[in-house]
């Protein structure tokens, strides 16, 4: 029997993650590229348009059509950055709040469905595990 590598693994999780929430997202008004775009600047709100293209790796004119559509669904609003009038900062308006919640709900919807079969301990190790993975990649 082969063996899974670890990237492999992770972008086949990361793969069947995103085809379920793209299921369960189906008749909402949002595509998965804006829910990601939504609770990445909920995270981060008043980051720069630019920034945010990095955050989500996509070039900084999709993320222009992308807050284009956002703003236009009144989710999203782009304020003159007062450090650089050449550069727009992200801020989420009180409509995106409702838009998040249903997000969070489907996200723990899939991370019930994800970890089944696990007990909460293994659980609890999985997601050590992760973020032990991320500070590790993440500090080089």
């Amino acid at each position: 029997m082969e063996r899974d590598s670890l990237g492999f693994l992770l972008a086949d999780v990361f793969r069947l993650f995103r085809q379920s929430f793209r299921r369960r997202l189906e008749g909402s008004s949002l595509t998965l590229a804006q829910a990601r775009a939504l609770v990445y600047l909920s995270r981060h709100e008043g980051v720069r348009q630019v920034d945010l293209a990095e955050m989500l790796e996509v070039q900084p004119i999709t993320l222009a059509r992308l807050v284009d559509q956002l703003a236009d669904a009144g989710l999203v609003e782009r304020r003159a950055d007062p450090a650089d009038r050449r550069a727009y900062q992200m801020f989420l308006t009180p409509a995106a709040a409702s838009q998040l919640a249903a997000i969070t709900q489907v996200a723990a919807a899939i991370q019930v469905d994800a970890l089944r079969d696990l007990n909460k301990q293994q659980a609890a190790m999985l997601f050590v595990a992760l973020r032990k993975m991320r500070d590790n990649l993440g500090s080089r």
